[in-house]
């Protein structure tokens, strides 16, 4: 019996003694576990934050490229408005003008016309009196 006590409190002593080595191994375990996790988080943290970032450029950048786009759409429409425009412009400045000819040429004509019907009567009446003065 003696010999059973002694081992139990041998077993006891041994074990009192292991216990907070046990217990120091697992609170650094734990400290440890804890650093890792937290290292860990950090890192996902930190990569998350620069794929977003890299997200955030390249969108950005997809933006501007559309907007210059965009503007250089806008600058050849505007462009093409402007000489759609211009032209039909220059066309009707052309119709007016030959209008405005037409009507000058018919009064020139008109003019003309009553210019010969005049000397036509004047060379008649010359006719007319040149006869009664040789008959």
């Amino acid at each position: 019996m003696k010999r059973t006590i002694l081992s139990a409190l041998t077993v006891l002593v041994a074990t009192a003694a292991v216990a907070p080595i046990a217990a120091a191994e697992s609170a650094s375990f734990n400290i440890q576990s804890a650093r890792l996790e937290e290292l860990d988080a950090r890192t996902k943290n930190s990569v998350h934050k620069l794929r977003l970032e890299h997200l955030n450029t390249q969108t950005k950048t997809v933006e501007n490229i559309q907007t210059a786009r965009l503007d250089a759409l806008d600058a050849r429409t505007k462009t093409t408005v402007e000489n759609k425009i211009q032209v039909v412009y220059l066309n009707n400045q052309t119709k007016a003008v030959e209008d405005i000819q037409a009507a000058r040429l018919e009064a020139l004509d008109a003019r003309t016309k009553a210019v010969s019907n005049i000397q036509a009567t004047r060379l008649e009446a010359l006719d007319a009196r040149t006869k009664t003065v040789v008959h």
